[in-house]
């Protein structure tokens, strides 16, 4: 029975395909277009490499400046989150109606926005010219 099954679907996949004028072949062929790669030529070569070294060590440094400041904070906002996580499971724990134990909650996520606003993005990474 289950034979019979898979007979009658690949007679009717392949009654469709040739309705449809698609052979293998042309079901197989690549939709994205292909790029190819082009030379650099030495002179090319030379000036990408001195951009490319030239920045280097500026990127580097304002990179590392950035990544500093992150961190820095970071640590400065870790004793507030800590503080109003402190604050938070007190009023929890105190509160008797579901509306307090809300309003607990929403105050500290306020005091986690407000920690965290001060939190820079994180630093991107070098850019090659």
């Amino acid at each position: 029975m289950i034979n019979l099954k898979r007979t009658i679907a690949v007679a009717t996949t392949a009654g469709l395909f040739a309705l449809a004028g698609i052979s293998g072949a042309q079901a197989a062929e690549p939709t994205t277009p292909v790029f190819k790669r082009v030379a650099l030529t030495p002179e090319q070569k030379a000036a990408f490499k001195a951009a490319h070294d030239a920045a280097t060590p500026e990127q580097k440094a304002a990179h590392e400046a950035a990544k500093a400041a992150r961190q820095a904070a970071i640590a400065a906002a870790k004793p507030a989150i800590e503080s109003a996580r402190a604050t938070f499971k007190a009023a929890r724990d105190g509160a008797t109606t579901e509306e307090a134990k809300k309003a607990a909650h929403d105050a500290f996520k306020a005091a986690i926005a407000t920690a965290r606003a001060g939190i820079p993005g994180k630093p991107i990474k070098r850019v090659r010219p």
